[in-house]
């Protein structure tokens, strides 16, 4: 993290850049993660809030991906602002981070989830009314067993996303469960958008059809707010932690 945050009497100034900022150059308000220095490494790190307007502060560049998705880098020129701004106590910036991060992951698990059910819905309505070599295409078993994989993927992957949802709601940690409902709802998602598209054939990579616009978006799910892989290790990460803690126990 190169941003800076230096304090000076009651303000911060900020100096820096962040690139892949979701919304940015629409928002109203940022949250902001830049080094105050109090320790080396993550406990170093402050959280602010910035108001888009504050003298200083300016959209460096929009970023263009393959889904339409506001995305800005964002530059920080000699940026005053009060400490009042500052989001918890100095150098716990990185805990404020962690623990927006269950919220966010369950979130874009149960986005990943509308996007698979929109999918299936073309893809049985395709099914249903696609007529090839005398028959319709759903009356084909190799299609009905692709429906009842889709279909089962959704559901198991429902189940995780409103498990986190729900324990979260408990006041529970639900680090591993948000990372499992992440992982399997996003994954599930992909899975299921492309043997939508498939059932398509030819149409389902036209323009602006629904399944081709779906297979688009599906893909940033997988990489933001911790891509499959860094899933997969905060979940072995929390089993390991709490074997430790069983055999501590005994």
């Amino acid at each position: 993290m190169q941003c800076a945050a230096t304090a000076d009497g009651d303000h911060y100034i900020l100096e820096g850049e962040k690139t892949w900022i979701s919304n940015g150059g629409i928002a109203d308000f940022y949250v902001v993660f830049a080094r105050t220095g109090e320790q080396p490494g993550a406990r170093g790190i402050s959280a602010f809030i910035v108001d888009a307007d504050t003298p200083g502060f300016e959209i460096a560049a929009r970023i263009d991906v393959i889904a339409p998705h506001p995305l800005a880098r964002l530059r920080f020129n000699r940026c005053r602002i009060p400490a009042a701004q500052r989001v918890g106590a100095a150098g716990q910036g990185f805990k404020v981070a962690m623990s927006t991060l269950d919220v966010f992951r369950t979130s874009v698990a149960a986005a990943a989830l509308g996007f698979a059910r929109r999918a299936l819905d073309e893809a049985l309505a395709h099914a249903t009314q696609r007529q090839m070599f005398g028959q319709m295409l759903s009356d084909f078993q190799l299609t009905q067993a692709k429906l009842a994989d889709m279909a089962t993927g959704i559901d198991a992957a429902a189940l995780l996303t409103y498990r986190a949802a729900w324990q979260r709601d408990c006041g529970r940690k639900v680090t591993k469960e948000a990372a499992m409902a992440k992982l399997t709802a996003t994954e599930t998602a992909q899975q299921v958008i492309d043997a939508a598209l498939q059932m398509f054939g030819g149409l389902g990579v036209v323009s602006e059809q629904p399944v081709e616009r779906l297979y688009r978006e599906i893909r940033a799910l997988r990489i933001y707010e911790g891509a499959t892989e860094v899933q997969q290790l905060i979940i072995a990460r929390e089993l390991l932690r709490e074997a430790a803690a069983m055999k501590g126990e005994v």
